[in-house]
């Protein structure tokens, strides 16, 4: 496709033999094919290594292995040295398990060819079970994103978006790879595909794809899935124990309000301050008193603030969950 941008993939593996063949098999069968694909490796014991050898014997396309060498690295580490790794002008993210529509890279090509602006974009997805069958939803459907969130990145307002929470799920991001001058190395408290998102918002334009362009699979291994947003989960979610989760997310957005900062001029004045207000709330929320009678006052405090419409992951909804969650 002349005049579109090259494409190289970084797939992932570890011990992914069960799903590997038919992933790879989409990948590959992509017209136009990708210009390289790296795999790297992260130990695995279940004869992966042999499938995507296999798989590099019967194409035209590059493939590039990266071995293990040891001790597993887990998935961020892995994915930095895939990404590293890859030499085009764009950078497709794939887990092992999944399975492309026939038409993901060139759709995704094109968004990138028309938009020289466009730092990252990530797409809907199908749920299917471990057999590929749809389970009648979609990865957006499932995260329940919002009107009002669709609209934030689309009117290029991405990072207020992800302030609040991830909407970008590393299986159907693809990115430039000029980003990774900006975005490694990746700091081991973040996941890859929401710091590489962060960075993107922060620094340059994100996309949306509303349309889903992979099957995710849903086979109950998976290191990171999704469930269906049923009553239930919900209801679990609000009166789950009080745990580390707030204290995380304040290191987190601390480690990126530091990396914002030594961006210099790359990043407003605005986005930092931004970055550093949201590691405040989170650490807010993480010291509340354990007592719900002795929280209270403090949490309805925060409330009256609109910082919860502003940072937290469900807006005013998470009022009641800081209200209601046992010690």
């Amino acid at each position: 496709m002349s005049g579109f941008p090259t494409v190289g993939i970084a797939l992932c593996t570890y011990n992914g033999a069960r799903f590997l063949d038919e992933q790879l098999a989409s990948i590959l069968e992509q017209e136009p094919p990708a210009e390289q694909v790296v795999v790297a490796d992260d130990s695995s014991r279940d004869g992966s290594l042999e499938i995507v050898r296999r798989a590099a014997d019967g194409t035209g396309v590059p493939i590039v292995v990266l071995e293990g060498t040891g001790a597993p690295l887990g998935v961020t580490a892995n994915f930095e040295r895939a990404v590293s790794a890859v030499t085009q002008e764009l950078v497709a993210l794939s887990d092992q398990d999944d399975r492309w529509h026939d038409d993901r890279l060139a759709v995704l090509r094109e968004r990138f060819a028309a938009d020289p602006d466009l730092v990252l974009l990530h797409t809907d997805a199908d749920l299917v079970d471990a057999e590929g069958r749809p389970l009648g939803r979609t990865l957006f459907e499932s995260l329940e994103v919002q009107p009002h969130e669709f609209a934030a990145e689309e009117s290029g307002r991405a990072f207020e978006a992800f302030l609040r929470r991830n909407l970008a799920t590393g299986a159907t991001v693809v990115f430039r790879r000029s980003l990774l001058d900006l975005a490694t190395p990746f700091p081991a408290d973040w996941v890859h595909d929401e710091w590489l998102a962060m960075i993107a918002a922060a620094t340059g334009r994100v996309g949306v794809v509303r349309a889903a362009t992979i099957d995710y699979r849903q086979h109950g291994a998976n290191q990171i899935g999704v469930g269906a947003p049923t009553l239930s989960r919900k209801i679990g979610r609000v009166l789950e124990a009080r745990g580390e989760r707030n204290r995380t997310l304040a290191s987190r957005f601390a480690v990126l309000a530091d990396r914002l900062a030594a961006l210099g001029d790359r990043v407003s004045d605005e986005q930092l301050a931004e970055a550093r207000a949201k590691a405040s709330f989170e650490r807010t929320r993480a010291e509340f008193p354990a007592n719900r009678l002795r929280r209270a006052l403090p949490v309805l405090r925060l409330a009256r603030t609109g910082l919860y419409e502003r940072y937290a992951s469900r807006g005013r909804a998470d009022v009641l969950r800081d209200l209601l969650q046992p010690a």
